[in-house]
């Protein structure tokens, strides 16, 4: 069994199904999600979004941005598709992976957007959204890190003319926090949330996908 030092950015969680996706021979427009768990159990927790759609899910619980640049290539930039919608940040904010300043997020955020152009591949950024306690890392203070994160992912987006999916502004309470209604542990979307974020997302999609 391979170790996480192994396989740090987790390039063989998804490498049998993109070789079947890269060996199709399709004229659909491919929309990838690309994040962490918030993207990873959007497919358990409200399955009925990507069905009957040409949605991939390539999102890894737990990962921070230098993991998902690194599994770029691999997990979008190979499997051809017109759109990738990126979430990401949170899990750097957590500390997951160690230390990680502002700049250091948003060099491998907009990495993954300058990659994603060159293949000519449309990006779509979407906000962090809200937290005010991490339940796994409950030193941090993400509240206000995140508000910051997104304001900077923002302002990037419209220099860019990249659409900007702000999930934070429609989910986030008077805490700055996710509330009970959206998630049941204050980080994770429930159905509701999800419900919340997929027109959203959609109308984003149906911008540049026409």
């Amino acid at each position: 069994m391979e170790t996480q030092s192994q396989d740090w950015p987790y390039l063989n969680k998804y490498k049998k199904e993109n070789a079947a996706i890269e060996g199709a021979e399709t004229g659909e427009k491919r929309i990838v999600f690309m994040g962490d768990s918030i993207t990873e159990f959007w497919s358990n927790v409200h399955p009925e979004f990507f069905q009957g759609k040409s949605y991939i899910n390539r999102g890894i619980s737990g990962q921070t941005s230098p993991q998902m640049l690194l599994r770029f290539r691999a997990d979008v930039i190979d499997l051809k598709p017109a759109a990738v919608v990126i979430l990401a940040g949170g899990n750097d904010i957590a500390g997951n992976t160690g230390p990680s300043t502002l700049e250091m997020i948003q060099n491998n955020i907009f990495s993954m957007v300058e990659l994603a152009q060159i293949h000519h591949i449309k990006v779509i950024l979407c906000s962090v959204l809200p937290a005010n306690y991490f339940y796994w890392s409950p030193k941090e203070k993400p509240a206000d890190t995140i508000v910051e994160l997104n304001k900077n992912i923002k302002s990037y987006a419209e220099r860019n003319s990249i659409p900007y999916v702000d999930y934070y502004s429609a989910m986030t309470d008077d805490q700055k926090g996710l509330p009970f209604c959206y998630s049941t542990d204050g980080v994770h979307p429930n159905k509701g949330g999800y419900q919340v974020m997929e027109p959203l997302v959609e109308k984003a999609i149906s911008l540049i996908c026409i």
